[in-house]
């Protein structure tokens, strides 16, 4: 899935100042300098192009990643297709964040088609900054029932509906989405923005099984009132940002929050109304002077429903964040409720000296209700494992992810990604 491209400016150094020199005597390596790094430009021009003397002007980095997108599980099958990201600070304000846009089109064995746009965009001096996405999709999303996994002590449906044996469904449909929010900055690093969303679900339908067997998404459908092969979910957006992260694409110190409000209504085309909140806080710590790589990471997301009634496959729940990274170890909307809370920290460290592979491991929970008899935080679901990076564009900091995790109930896979989760 789509990973976060929200990035700040990297002003390569290409010298040792003064200033870099502790009081120990050893150099200190600062977060910005790509000086001695190795990525996947140097490698191709080292296979391709053994013998090519440097130019005589040397030319500023490029800040566009492109890499085939190769994936395989029992979810999707075979995926095969094409990702690309791009970088680059509008304007001459030394201050400026830098933009970024992303876009990625693959095909699957068992049929899947996903195409997505994504942009985040700094206008000089960040006195603006327009974040946005386009999705078109043909998908295929597995479904574990509503909750953390208690069953549910009703009736059957109930019982269906908790799925406390985490039984897996299986849900094909056409997915259509386009997301603008527009941030103005009223301070260093704050801003506050507004925008719209529009999520809509067509052709939706379970060829597992026939309608006559219940299943969660049946059983929640029919008991709030929703059609069972479409829906649309479209509202309002409202949302303060702060960030002083040195690179919001891979920080090695700061922090983000992020605190937004959502207002479906159903004269902007949505199937119900409701209201959400979503609360995103990430905090980074760089755990050497002379090695800044090293980091311990910590995130929190929350999401919230208090009002309204959203569809079964808008519920907050793993990998409903913004950027579908969340809850490694398990599928997304694994575990899935009205109210979901979020925690995960991660260690980053590197691997080679030229930082070309460099590794992490992590560490997760999260808890959810389910309007059944179980509350919010009454259970946690935990998750975890490893990681290795590959760097793809030390301008950017544009990491190739590659983890193994694993979760509870047999819950495990490969999650492959560009750039960080968080």
């Amino acid at each position: 899935m789509a990973s976060s491209y929200s990035y700040a400016q990297i002003t390569p150094v290409d010298t040792v100042k003064a200033d870099s020199l502790s009081k120990t005597g050893k150099k200190v390596i600062k977060p910005n300098n790509t000086e001695g790094q190795y990525d996947v430009g140097d490698l191709f021009k080292d296979i391709f192009h053994p013998n090519k003397k440097p130019d005589s002007i040397k030319k500023k980095p490029s800040g566009i990643t492109i890499i085939p997108n190769f994936a395989s599980n029992p979810s999707i099958g075979t995926q095969i297709g094409i990702k690309a990201v791009a970088g680059k600070v509008l304007g001459n304000d030394p201050n400026t964040l830098l933009s970024v846009a992303a876009t990625s089109a693959s095909i699957t064995t068992k049929n899947i088609i996903y195409f997505y746009l994504t942009h985040n965009i700094y206008t000089p001096g960040n006195k603006w900054n327009l974040q946005g996405s386009l999705v078109a999709a043909k998908t295929v999303t597995p479904d574990f029932g509503i909750g953390i996994g208690n069953a549910a002590n009703g009736s059957a449906e109930d019982l269906v509906l908790s799925n406390p044996s985490r039984k897996p469904f299986v849900l094909n449909a056409q997915y259509y989405s386009f997301r603008e929010k527009v941030y103005k900055q009223i301070d260093k690093g704050l801003f506050l923005g507004a925008g719209v969303s529009f999520d809509i679900r067509r052709k939706i339908y379970d060829k597992f099984n026939a309608d006559s067997v219940l299943t969660p998404y049946r059983v929640y459908n029919a008991r709030y009132g929703f059609d069972n092969d479409h829906y649309a979910s479209n509202g309002f957006l409202a949302n303060i940002q702060y960030t002083t992260r040195d690179n919001q694409n891979r920080a090695y110190k700061g922090i983000y929050a992020d605190a937004g409000i959502r207002v479906n209504q159903s004269w902007l085309g949505s199937t119900k109304n409701a209201v959400m909140i979503t609360t995103d806080f990430r905090k980074y710590w760089s755990l050497s002077k002379t090695n800044p790589e090293h980091v311990l990471a910590f995130w929190n997301w929350g999401s919230y429903v208090i009002g309204g009634t959203l569809p079964y496959l808008e519920l907050p729940g793993t990998g409903r964040d913004g950027n579908f990274r969340s809850g490694r170890g398990y599928t997304i909307t694994y575990f899935k409720g009205t109210q979901y809370f979020y925690s995960e920290m991660e260690y980053r460290f590197p691997i080679l000296k030229n930082k070309f592979l460099s590794g992490v491991t992590f560490f997760n929970i999260q808890s959810a209700n389910d309007d059944l008899g179980t509350k919010l935080f009454d259970v946690w679901q935990p998750g975890g494992g490893a990681g290795l990076r590959v760097l793809f564009n030390k301008t950017t900091r544009t990491n190739l992810c590659i983890d193994y995790a694993w979760g509870k109930y047999g819950a495990h896979g490969l999650f492959l990604g560009l750039n960080e989760a968080f």
